[in-house]
C-alpha cells in the first residue's frame, strides 16, 4: 500500500472527528486522558502532546466542547470493535415467502410445508401466499382453506401473525417462529 493511500484513510477516519489542532473551541471539558475538568485548548494540546496522545473532540455542541485525551489509533479501533460486536449481537430476521396454488396437490403441499418449517427453524419470518391465476379467483375459500390448514399442521413450529389477508390476486399470510 502506497503511503498517499494510508494517509488518505487516516484523513478519512479523522474527517469523522475533530483532533488536536482542528478543534475551533477556546475551551475544553476534557472527560478521560487527563484529571477531568474544564482546560484551554492549548493547555489540554500541551498535556495531550506530553503523553504522546491526541485531543478529541467528542461532543462540539456541548458548552465546553467535550473531548478525549486519547491515543487516536487505539481509539479507533476500540470503537471499530465495539461496533462490530453490537453488530453481532442484532437480530437479523429475514422474510422468506412460499407460495401456494388453491388447488395444490398433497405431495407438493408437503414439500412446502417442510420448506415453511425449515425457514422457521432458521428463525425467518414466513410469508405463506396463494396465487390464483386466471379463473382460479373464483375459489378464494380453497385458498383461505390451504393457509388454514398450514397453519394448524405446522403450529408447533411457528404461529400466524395475523390473519390471512386478500391482495389483488394473492391471500397472504406471515408466520413466526413460535416461542419456546
Amino acid at each position: 500500500m502506497s503511503r498517499k493511500n494510508n494517509n488518505l484513510r487516516r484523513e478519512s477516519a479523522a474527517s469523522k472527528y475533530t483532533i488536536n489542532e482542528r478543534i475551533r473551541a477556546t475551551e475544553v471539558r476534557v472527560i478521560e486522558g487527563l484529571p477531568a475538568g474544564i482546560y484551554s485548548k492549548e493547555e489540554a494540546l500541551k498535556e495531550a502532546e506530553k503523553l504522546n496522545f491526541d485531543l478529541v473532540l467528542i461532543n462540539a455542541n456541548a458548552s465546553p466542547a467535550v473531548c478525549k485525551v486519547v491515543d487516536f489509533k487505539k481509539f479507533l479501533y476500540e470503537e471499530k470493535k465495539s461496533k462490530k460486536d453490537s453488530e453481532k449481537k442484532q437480530i437479523k430476521v429475514v422474510l422468506k415467502e412460499v407460495k401456494f396454488s388453491p388447488n395444490i396437490g398433497d405431495h407438493d403441499y408437503e414439500v412446502k410445508k417442510r420448506s415453511v418449517i425449515k425457514f422457521l427453524e432458521q428463525g425467518n419470518k414466513v410469508k405463506a401466499s396463494v396465487f390464483f391465476k386466471g379463473r382460479t379467483i373464483m375459489f378464494k375459500d380453497r385458498g383461505e382453506i390451504v393457509l388454514a390448514k398450514l397453519a394448524t399442521e405446522i403450529g408447533k413450529y411457528g404461529i400466524p401473525e395475523s390473519v390471512p389477508k386478500m391482495e389483488s390476486r394473492n391471500r397472504m399470510g406471515f408466520i413466526i417462529k413460535s416461542k419456546k
